[in-house]
């Protein structure tokens, strides 16, 4: 009986706190610089998020070192639901193969509560250059072998690496050309006309589509997009392995109460139903992708993470 009353007198102050969470301000940690697509979607979500919990919700920019700096502080953040990530596809399931020295194991010492978005992912060319879909860029490449260069933010980068398997896909011979500082100078390096194609997010191409400089030739998603409706999918050209996105999900530190885990999830998921969250999502080339629980999405970020760390090997990447 005194065993028992000890453990129960062990594990009351969890419950409390599961049970008045949230009594304060929370952090959502953006693994990245203001400005890129991680960022435009935890400042989209944070108004609703914050309406929801009955607290504010603070965003918090940690760039550096692909993802990693804003990743491992979250890891490192107390497990009581007052600081969670919003990872994506690289900073979460492909920067553990790429950097082998990585202090934290996403898998390991974060919980995964649920997804919240897809960025699709848009092969994009400079206007000039000739090819129009993925057939004439093979057709055009294997024309001109070791001629034809692509950009992208890095060795490791989800751009560099979804261009390798189509590389691989179509025994193609390109030149990489990274860039330091995100996709954001390897896109303007592609629109000045430094470099003939890339893979970048659709939401960091699509005011420039717009504008015309530059042309879409495939999108990775299931079905067309709204926002370019001419443009076939990379499956619908004979790619399926090509459709990719940089997926986001939300996060927390490995020990967080499951209470605590499904109060998240329940807000996070009601906050992605919201109508004028859905739209300015849109509006900016992202769609809303839940979770059906934080278990599957677990089994998810597993697989994603497997997939990820066989094209690393194959591609060769490194740390830049």
């Amino acid at each position: 009986m005194k065993r028992v009353l000890l453990f129960l007198l062990a594990l009351f102050p969890a419950l409390v706190a599961a049970q008045s969470y949230p009594n304060r301000p929370l952090r959502m940690i953006v693994p990245f610089a203001p400005g890129g697509a991680s960022d435009l979607v935890g400042r989209i979500l944070q108004p609703r998020m914050s309406e929801l919990l009955g607290q504010q919700v603070i965003v918090e920019n940690r760039g550096g070192a692909a993802g990693n700096i804003g990743v491992e502080a979250g890891a490192r953040s107390a497990p009581d639901g007052y600081a969670f990530v919003l990872g994506n596809i690289g900073s979460i399931a492909i920067n553990p193969a790429v950097f082998p020295n990585l202090s934290v194991t996403p898998t390991r010492d974060l919980i995964a509560v649920t997804q919240v978005v897809d960025v699709p992912s848009a092969l994009v060319a400079h206007p000039s250059f000739p090819p129009n879909n993925i057939k004439e860029l093979i057709d055009y490449a294997r024309a001109n072998p070791g001629k034809l260069n692509y950009a992208s933010p890095g060795s490791g980068s989800q751009n560099r690496l979804e261009m390798e398997v189509l590389r691989k896909l179509a025994n193609l011979d390109m030149v990489h050309v990274p860039y330091k500082g995100g996709a954001g100078p390897a896109v303007g390096a592609l629109v000045a006309g430094e470099t003939n194609l890339m893979f970048v997010t659709a939401s960091s191409a699509l005011g420039h589509v717009r504008a015309g400089r530059l042309k879409i030739l495939a999108v990775s998603t299931p079905a067309r997009m709204e926002q370019f409706p001419q443009t076939a999918t990379t499956t619908e050209q004979g790619f399926p392995e090509l459709r990719a996105s940089s997926w986001q999900g939300v996060f927390l530190p490995a020990g967080t109460p499951n209470d605590i885990v499904e109060r998240l999830f329940t807000v996070t998921q009601q906050t992605m139903a919201t109508p004028e969250v859905v739209q300015r999502l849109a509006n900016g080339g992202v769609i809303v992708a839940t979770s059906a629980t934080p278990a599957a999405f677990a089994e998810f970020v597993a697989a994603e993470t497997q997939r990820w760390a066989k094209v690393v090997k194959e591609a060769g990447a490194t740390p830049d």
